[in-house]
């Protein structure tokens, strides 16, 4: 029987031994496709077998796996191995952000009164990017005590704690290590506007949360949230960002937000749609923003949208903003929360060594999405 696991890019070919467990011998190959595995039954190693000892067979065997990898990578009646692992991964960075999204939904529904704390956070750990030197930016630098105690990050530890246990939770269920400081940041801003756009909707129904529900999911930005999603692997900083990158939003006049705006390649416009991450009332810093002749036409225009039915121009334009804010000089690893999957040649017995809870598909089946968990040792 044969097996691969799916890696990320490999240029090696070179025989590996590994022993996950004694009674098993292992033989494995890798290639640029991926890691071709090989195993012998045990009931087919004797007992000078139990540890790695390669014989001829096993060898060519593993070859032939190789090669046959190598032939339907190459042909095009079946779909490549390299695509189909692109195709895993993206399905597992989707399950895995779909599941982070749920437990940041429940948690924020649970203390609506941190919602204008979160999106503070989520701001400033992104407002300290420096355009000319490309530094900074939401990098989840703000968790460090050194950074988060500055004078504009007041108010917002309650937040960050929240997150801590959020965290907590998220990294149980995750396959691929614990999420970074800077993704749970940025989604749990995203988790916070959407709940001001559901209550939002509820409230225009009359506070009927069934009809406001239906009434988002109609008109709703929801759809909106695709290039957000993509940017999903940001690292976290070691280091607090440098000091005197950002002002005290409740004590800064319009024109220092306007110049701070600017220095990260924003605008009056985006300014104005951004109100509900600039403090606890957002009505009172509208006011204060329309105070500028530049940003009073847009604070006007963002007002107007939120009294119609579906928020369109303000839902989407905010969006955008934070879409831009969230992916300030960060290069985003779209490799990250992935982890190897096992594709069998045919829906046969599964090697003891593989550790229960790993996915587990079928060649044949690949393109029918079907796929086995062993649970304990058995399909599920």
């Amino acid at each position: 029987m044969a097996g691969v696991s799916f890696l990320p890019t490999l240029t090696s070919l070179r025989l590996r031994p590994h022993s996950p467990r004694p009674s098993l011998a292992f033989a494995g190959l890798e290639t640029s496709s991926g890691v071709v595995c090989c195993y012998r039954k045990p009931e087919d190693a004797g007992e000078a077998d139990e540890r790695c000892v390669y014989h001829r067979r096993d060898v060519l065997r593993c070859v032939g796996a190789v090669v046959g990898m190598e032939l339907i990578s190459s042909s095009g009646s079946l779909t490549g191995v390299s695509n189909a692992a692109d195709l895993i991964q993206r399905r597992q960075r989707s399950e895995f952000q779909s599941s982070i999204k749920g437990t940041l939904s429940t948690i924020i529904k649970g203390h609506p009164d941190l919602v204008p704390s979160i999106l503070m956070l989520a701001l400033n750990d992104a407002t300290t990017y420096d355009k000319a030197t490309k530094s900074g930016g939401p990098n989840g630098s703000i968790r460090l005590s050194a950074e988060l105690g500055r004078p504009e990050n007041s108010g917002l530890s309650a937040a960050l704690d929240l997150l801590v246990e959020a965290k907590k939770g998220i990294d149980t269920y995750s396959k691929a290590g614990p999420i970074s400081f800077a993704d749970l940041i940025q989604y749990a801003a995203q988790a916070a506007i959407k709940k001001t756009f559901l209550d939002s909707a509820i409230q225009k129904c009359g506070g009927k949360e069934d009809k406001g529900k239906l009434l988002y999911t109609a008109y709703g930005s929801n759809g909106q949230w695709g290039l957000f999603d993509k940017q999903f692997g940001r690292k976290d900083a070691e280091a607090p960002d440098p000091e005197g990158r950002i002002p005290q939003w409740n004590k800064a006049s319009v024109q220092e937000m306007k110049a701070k705006f600017t220095a990260i390649g924003l605008g009056p416009r985006q300014l104005a749609v951004m109100s509900a991450f600039l403090g606890p009332d957002q009505l009172a810093t509208e006011n204060l923003l329309s105070s500028d002749p530049e940003v009073r036409p847009w604070v006007e225009k963002y007002q107007r949208s939120r009294e119609t039915i579906s928020q369109t121009d303000y839902e989407v334009d905010l969006i955008t903003t934070l879409t831009k804010l969230s992916s300030l000089g960060q290069k985003i690893d779209y490799e990250a929360y992935t982890y190897p999957i096992w594709l069998c040649w045919s829906p046969c017995l599964v090697p003891a060594c593989i550790v229960p809870g790993i996915e587990v598909l079928t060649l044949s089946s690949i393109c029918r999405g079907y796929r086995k968990t062993l649970v304990g040792g058995y399909e599920e």
